[in-house]
């Protein structure tokens, strides 16, 4: 789909010159960085400037229209910067979130063949210094097209420079502070971002210049009901789709103040979230689920400590909310007065495509469903002969039936790989990865991905749906559930859980969740398997890494894969040991 054609524009021109020229001065940015309570506050002037200054420096080192150059560094208006300096200047940038190993961003400096990365010396999270240019160091020894590494400095600690490191800020400062900005066809590549696929090797989604900026601005200013004046608090990391799309280029084309949040959910307590509300008067917060599962645990009062009357839209993103978190969000975060809404979405897709909001006012928010599609998505569902099932109170697998302007373009140097993953299994639509249900009333809820359904006794059965219904567990906060070969019902469910407490009456909770799965699902849908472990393996976005536990269930622990996407790779020997012993007890 060529929505644009023949058309020229320049990205940073829309975040930046064209809010410049009207109120040079109205707040872009707010940096709500690490150190509580020490945001630092950026005008458009001055972000347009940091900007202009970096671009240049970049073309003063061989940087040009179509070059590839890798982003590695923590939330900041220099990070920001340096991807409108990019945009600018008509390279692409493909940012790596700051959190990966040494080996995944060199293969994913290798993939996209990057000429320069940006970095900082040390980055900063939850009070702990955080070794970037070291990592850089370390990832760049075996990238040979790398030319040079521009290193800012977060931190006042000296760090190893050698011949092809250029320190940023001092280059900056010599550079002029305009840079006429690159005329960009439509289709011309804006970005790369790499996501994992269910092979394990990551795949670098392909998004261009005008069709994702004008889907990531209104999904901005229509999901989430921006006004001229709001801050919007979106806390994730913009090594993400969602910190690309609702922390930069969505918000700054809209001329909005933007939140970035360099810090956690916990740190210096669980209070943070909230005390940042309170403090900047955020309007909108953005969030994700297994940063609600994770505060749930704290109790209330860290929330009710605040003042949360600033708020009018609260948003989740990145996974399905289960229906406690949601509640807990409304209820206690939202003061059950804040319209919530639960997202769908992925990397692929650019922007938010299925949410409760924009709907007619005062509809109807049924919680933990995405429910109504965003304007020009038009959903399928699909059964398992590829014809489209029709009517309400249905499920399928989740496709989209007509091209939006967000969609990636392909998947770089691979577009056979984007063909087969995208376009293969329904011809002539694009397929999600995902199951969904369509109720009575027509909303869609997600289910989870398709990869992650079961099919017990002839039953097809999302996994996320028997977590859902565990997950009202007042003792239980987090679980995660898996299929596994079964003799007699073909697979059954093995069931991960998380306790709030090391609580004595085990076997007593385990009996209650089965109770409680027979009474939301099914008997056939309670867990053969219920085994109780200290926490579930994350990817550093907060996604649980089922694929992982599938392997564990099915004894193929010697075939892990790739783990290096895990916030912590030593969680995996803990749930084999874990598994173990409680194999060799129910032997």
């Amino acid at each position: 789909a060529r929505w644009f054609l023949g058309g020229r524009l320049n990205v940073s021109v829309n975040c930046l010159d064209q809010h410049v020229e009207k109120s040079p001065n109205r707040v872009a940015l707010i940096w709500e960085r690490d150190e509580p309570g020490t945001a630092v506050h950026v005008t458009y002037r001055e972000l347009q400037d940091l900007t202009c200054r970096l671009a240049n420096t970049l073309k003063k080192y061989g940087i040009q229209k179509g070059d590839r150059v890798a982003i590695y560094m923590s939330v900041s208006p220099l990070s920001v910067a340096a991807m409108l300096a990019c945009a600018r200047i008509g390279a692409v940038h493909t940012v790596v979130f700051a959190g990966f190993s040494a080996e995944s961003l060199a293969g994913r400096i290798m993939d996209s063949g990057c000429k320069a990365v940006i970095t900082y010396n040390q980055g900063v999270r939850g009070g702990r210094t955080i070794e970037l240019k070291a990592t850089v160091d370390e990832a760049v020894k075996n990238c040979p097209s790398i030319k040079h590494v521009f290193v800012a400095q977060r931190t006042d600690n000296k760090v190893h420079m050698g011949d092809r490191d250029i320190p940023l800020e001092e280059e900056m400062t010599k550079a002029d502070s305009t840079c006429p900005p690159e005329s960009m066809d439509s289709e011309d590549v804006l970005f790369m971002l790499y996501t994992s696929g269910s092979t394990g090797k990551p795949k670098g989604i392909v998004h261009t210049q005008a069709g994702y900026l004008l889907y990531s601005a209104l999904t901005h200013k229509y999901v989430f009901d921006y006004q001229q004046g709001d801050v919007f608090g979106c806390v994730a990391d913009i090594g993400w789709i969602t910190g690309h799309s609702y922390v930069v280029y969505g918000p700054l084309c809209n001329g909005a103040t933007s939140v970035l949040f360099e810090s956690t959910p916990v740190y210096p307590d669980p209070g943070r979230y909230w005390e940042v509300v309170q403090r900047l008067k955020i309007n909108q917060f953005y969030g994700a689920p297994t940063a609600i599962r994770l505060l749930l645990n704290y109790g209330e009062e860290w929330v009710k400590k605040y003042d949360r009357s600033s708020l009018r839209v609260l948003g989740s993103v990145g996974e399905p909310i289960n229906k406690e978190a949601w509640q807990w969000f409304y209820q206690v975060v939202g003061e059950g007065r804040c319209t919530l809404v639960d997202t769908w979405w992925q990397t692929e897709t650019g922007g938010i495509c299925i949410a409760p909001r924009p709907s007619e006012e005062e509809a109807e928010i049924i919680p933990a469903m995405a429910m109504r599609p965003f304007f020009g998505i038009v959903p399928v569902l699909m059964d398992e002969n590829g014809e489209v099932v029709e009517g309400n109170d249905v499920s399928g697998a989740l496709c989209i039936a007509q091209p939006w302007p967000g969609m990636a373009r392909t998947i770089h140097g691979d577009h056979q790989r984007f063909i087969d993953a995208y376009f293969k299994a329904y011809p002539g639509y694009y397929f999600t990865g995902d199951g969904a249900y369509r109720s009575h009333e027509g909303y869609y809820q997600i289910t989870g991905r398709m990869d992650d359904v079961i099919n017990i006794s002839g039953h097809r059965l999302g996994t996320a749906e028997i977590e859902d219904a565990m997950a009202d567990h007042p003792e239980v906060p987090e679980t995660a559930v898996v299929g596994y070969p079964h003799k007699i019902k073909g697979e059954g469910a093995f069931a991960f859980i998380v306790l709030k407490e090391q609580t004595a009456c085990v076997d007593h909770i385990k009996e209650e969740l089965k109770t409680i799965v027979a009474s939301k699902i099914a008997k056939y849908a309670v867990p053969d398997h219920i085994l109780v472990v200290k926490r579930l393996p994350k990817t550093r976005s907060g996604k649980i890494m089922r694929r992982l536990l599938r392997k564990v269930v099915t004894e193929q622990s010697s075939n892990m894969g790739d783990v290096t996407t895990l916030d912590d790779p030593s969680v995996v020997k803990e749930i084999l040991d874990a598994y173990q012993k409680y194999k060799e007890k129910n032997s």
